[in-house]
């Protein structure tokens, strides 16, 4: 019972640091392909294609709005994509998942991620 006790301790002390430590850094765990691509996606540096500029200037769309919302919580149609596509696959990304109204078109590359084109449905 002694052996139990302690045992339960040191996991509760552990689980306490481990949530400590990955909330601060704000993991996540998901392995679903959507959510991968998304989550390596907004850790690149985004560039932009001259009539992706041109687009997102007549919409009226900012930076954060872009990546937080188009492409945070966006959805990504891999039908419509090119995933497999070398150097850098090719996504489409729609906006909000249910009725959307956005649909962006960006390669994923190496270092950053470039952003072709941008529609309102």
């Amino acid at each position: 019972m002694r052996k139990l006790k302690f045992y339960l301790l040191g996991l509760g002390i552990g689980l306490i640091f481990v949530f400590f430590i990955l909330n601060e850094k704000n993991a996540s765990c998901s392995y679903f392909p959507n959510d991968r691509v998304i989550a390596e996606t907004l850790t690149k540096e985004f560039q932009f294609t001259p009539q992706f500029k041109e687009e997102v200037e007549r919409l009226k769309i900012n930076n954060d709005f872009l990546k937080k919302h188009l492409v945070g919580e966006g959805n990504i149609d891999f039908s419509r994509s090119n995933a497999q596509q070398e150097p850098c696959p090719e996504y489409l990304i729609s906006y909000p998942k249910e009725s959307p109204e956005y649909e962006v078109v960006f390669e994923k590359c190496k270092d950053s991620a470039v952003f072709k084109s941008i529609k309102k449905l």
